[in-house]
């Protein structure tokens, strides 16, 4: 079973007078790199979330928010009036010496430290605890987006194998009559230089089978099958991160295609072998996709 690199999940709950929400979306990595938006309460569990993120999610660069809404009435930030009048008396003050009137002052004293406070507090063990259930939830749901997704890919790579395979049929059945054009043709031309009375019929069949030998493509087609059939298999093991084994068989499917293709010397076959090597490379751009 194959995983895509890219999912989305998300899980909602509650906690006494607190709704926790979890959303993540994972995009195409070759590493693990997540990104967290949590509230500032939560910042000093921050490593404990990123440890159970790195123990579920098999690779991928992961955007995770945690956003908590109460459902008190209190207002979650209040300006701290005393801190701002400081600041703002002596910002006044200094203006006797320095020109503030092209400074916005009131955004600039609201940017300075602890003018607006938070209502934020210390989480709780069973909130945190909460949270972390949710997000255990939430990366469930990712799994389960990425299986699905991987589950096509599956399946689109398989009919690209298919129509690879479908084609070595093919070349198979143009290699016998391409031995006997190769053997008509070096006769041809034989005869075109030399007179048929100064052939030496042994010695010509001799140099037919030696040229023929090294221009067979019988081992490249039993390789290129074999390939084709342990890609599949691989397709088909339990192991969730496979893209690197996949993309190493890959190489040595193209290889063969290549090497087939340089040995045919037929235009038939030649066509096959454009075929395959259009079919691999929709296959290795999926890979791109997958864990």
């Amino acid at each position: 079973m194959l995983y895509s690199m890219t999912g989305f999940g998300n899980s909602n709950g509650h906690f006494q007078n607190k709704k926790i929400s979890v959303e993540m979306r994972c995009l195409n990595s070759k590493i693990n790199d997540f990104r967290l938006k949590t509230p500032a309460s939560y910042r000093q569990r921050e490593l404990e979330v990123r440890k159970l993120l790195n123990d579920l999610v098999v690779r991928g660069k992961l955007d995770v928010t945690i956003n908590i809404e109460s459902s008190d009435d209190d207002d979650e930030f209040k300006l701290n009036t005393k801190l701002f009048k400081s600041f703002y008396n002596q910002i006044k003050t200094l203006g006797t010496e320095i020109d503030f009137s092209k400074v916005d002052m009131l955004n600039a004293i609201l940017k300075f430290p602890n003018v607006i406070e938070s209502h934020e507090t210390l989480i709780s063990e069973e909130e945190f605890a909460m949270t972390m259930s949710l997000l255990e939830e939430a990366v469930e749901k990712l799994n389960d987006f990425r299986s699905l997704e991987g589950t096509i890919i599956t399946n689109d790579m398989v009919l690209r194998l298919k129509l690879i395979l479908d084609a070595l049929s093919k070349v198979e059945e143009h290699d016998i009559d391409r031995k006997k054009l190769l053997n008509d043709r070096l006769m041809n031309s034989l005869l075109a230089n030399v007179s048929k009375e100064h052939i030496d019929k042994n010695r010509f069949e001799q140099e037919i089978i030696l040229y023929l030998e090294r221009l067979d493509i019988t081992e490249e087609k039993i390789r290129l099958k074999q390939h084709c059939d342990y890609f599949l298999q691989e397709l088909k093991s339990k192991e969730k991160s496979k893209s690197k084994k996949l993309n190493f068989i890959s190489q040595e499917i193209g290889r063969e295609i290549n090497t087939l293709g340089a040995k045919a010397q037929n235009s038939s076959i030649q066509k096959l072998v454009v075929e395959m090597k259009d079919e691999l490379e929709k296959i290795k751009e999926q890979l791109n996709n997958v864990l």
